[in-house]
């Protein structure tokens, strides 16, 4: 893989993170990684110190961009205009859409997403462990969804259950070629009937035991 396939940009929202920024967002700043990558940050209309922290972080790494949002009515909604402000913003071919609480666990977490990336693969699902990075790798996003559409319509109680994280779904982060980031996305306010979740769940798990 050539070093423009290689590149990333990782998206990630926030609202009154701005302590979690302080402590967090360095580490996704100090990847260790020679092709290069940009980290965006898309603000949504922040009420504390966010925009402050922000600006400072800024001096010191001209890899990170930020912008911000409007407050939408819909808190969903909020998120899916954010995550595609920061795709609309992102310069290299791949996009990571992650979480401000999903911390990575070395510096090298890019070096080991691109190995694992090869020119049929579209998307990426990533989890991190305490015995390390596991990934799934997806050559089309649409073998992708039902991981997507399920643990997007939980996100907020996601942090709270870590036990069989993988086999549960609990990702951390979704890596997916650029042109390919709208079909993740479309995936995020997908409705799931409580009749239909029982089914997904045991996709996912033997997905996750084939991954």
């Amino acid at each position: 893989m050539d070093k423009k396939d290689s590149s990333f940009s990782v998206i990630m929202t926030v609202y009154d993170d701005a302590r979690k920024l302080e402590e967090n967002l360095p580490v996704f700043l100090s990847q260790e990684y020679e092709p290069g990558y940009e980290v965006i940050v898309v603000d949504e209309s922040s009420t504390d110190d966010t925009d402050d922290v922000l600006k400072l972080l800024k001096h010191d790494n001209p890899h990170l961009y930020t912008t911000f949002i409007p407050k939408p009515n819909r808190r969903i909604t909020r998120r899916k205009l954010a995550l595609s402000v920061g795709i609309k913003a992102a310069k290299n071919e791949w996009v990571i859409i992650s979480d401000i609480d999903a911390v990575p666990k070395s510096s090298e977490w890019l070096k080991e997403l691109a190995e694992a990336t090869s020119y049929t693969t579209d998307a990426v699902v990533g989890y991190f462990m305490k015995k390390g990075l596991r990934l799934q790798v997806f050559e089309e996003t649409f073998y992708a969804r039902q991981l997507i559409r399920k643990e997007e319509r939980k996100r907020g109680k996601k942090r709270q259950v870590k036990f069989m994280k993988k086999l549960r779904g609990r990702y951390d982060f979704v890596a997916v070629r650029r042109e390919k980031a709208y079909d993740i996305l479309k995936y995020f306010e997908q409705n799931v009937g409580r009749f239909q979740l029982p089914f997904i769940r045991l996709n996912i798990f033997l997905q996750a035991l084939r991954s």
